[in-house]
């Protein structure tokens, strides 16, 4: 009678502690609980894992949309793109008020700062690639503030990331002497393009330009890969919008010396 008793008591502390464990799971933030997971010494460790892959690839997705999906668009329909950055952010708000999708809400808040950034300088300010950097960097003083609070960590690395990929390839334009170029494209017609595109391949192509190429590459490659011995997500989206930058600027190379 006495061994029941226990065994019937010892079940339910059992299950209100679990149930304690699982509301407060919900109350911690995403750093918090990434730790105490992370503790764990079985399938927590694989479920981060794998979480922290899928961090980088679509910190690697993010990356391009700006590139191929909104730059098309904030051509024909700049304010329409501009507005869309309400929608990410009212989108990103959304997904981190539940714990179970927190992580991409973060993420898509990072993101929201470079499509405004690509809203507002490709829709209106293209014709001049001197205001690039500081338009892309628009978002920089709120990832500041909420690194410096300890919040949003994984969407304001991958926006520092992105940012740091567009200043290394801004700094190679300036340094080859392509901005003539950027301007001239900017200015002309679609179909006068590709001889004004087979020029700035020419001036790559030189000892100059392929020297300066590899060097900024090996700095792309070092500054993505290095945070990636760190499992933190932050260091992956980081790592992610960074090394992503290569795969682009490689992209627009190709695209360069078929036209």
């Amino acid at each position: 009678m006495i061994n029941t008793t226990l065994s019937s008591y010892k079940a339910s502390t059992t299950s209100i502690a679990e149930e304690i464990t699982v509301k407060d799971a919900g109350r911690l933030g995403i750093s918090e609980l990434e730790s105490t997971l992370a503790a764990s010494p079985s399938l927590p460790l694989l479920i981060l894992s794998r979480q922290t892959w899928l961090v980088f690839a679509a910190a690697v997705f993010l990356v391009s949309v700006p590139v191929f999906i909104e730059a098309p668009l904030v051509r024909s329909l700049p304010s329409l793109s501009l507005a869309m950055t309400g929608f990410w952010v009212w989108l990103s708000f959304r997904l981190m008020s539940r714990p179970a999708t927190y992580l991409w809400g973060d993420l898509l808040l990072g993101f929201s700062w470079s499509w405004l950034a690509g809203g507002i300088y490709w829709g209106w300010l293209r014709w001049e690639p001197l205001w690039h950097l500081p338009v892309e960097s628009i978002g920089l003083p709120f990832a500041c503030w909420c690194l410096m609070r300890n919040w949003c960590k994984v969407g304001n690395w991958f926006y520092l990331g992105s940012l740091f990929g567009t200043v290394l390839t801004d700094v190679y334009f300036y340094i080859v002497d392509l901005m003539p170029y950027w301007r001239q494209i900017m200015q002309v017609e679609p179909e006068n393009v590709s001889p004004i595109l087979q020029a700035a391949v020419m001036q790559v192509q030189t000892p100059w330009g392929e020297a300066w190429a590899v060097s900024l590459a090996l700095v792309l490659l070092i500054a993505g890969i290095l945070p990636l011995r760190n499992q933190h997500r932050h260091w992956y989206a980081f790592g992610g919008a960074v090394l992503s930058t290569i795969l682009v600027d490689s992209l627009f190379l190709l695209a360069a010396r078929l036209a």
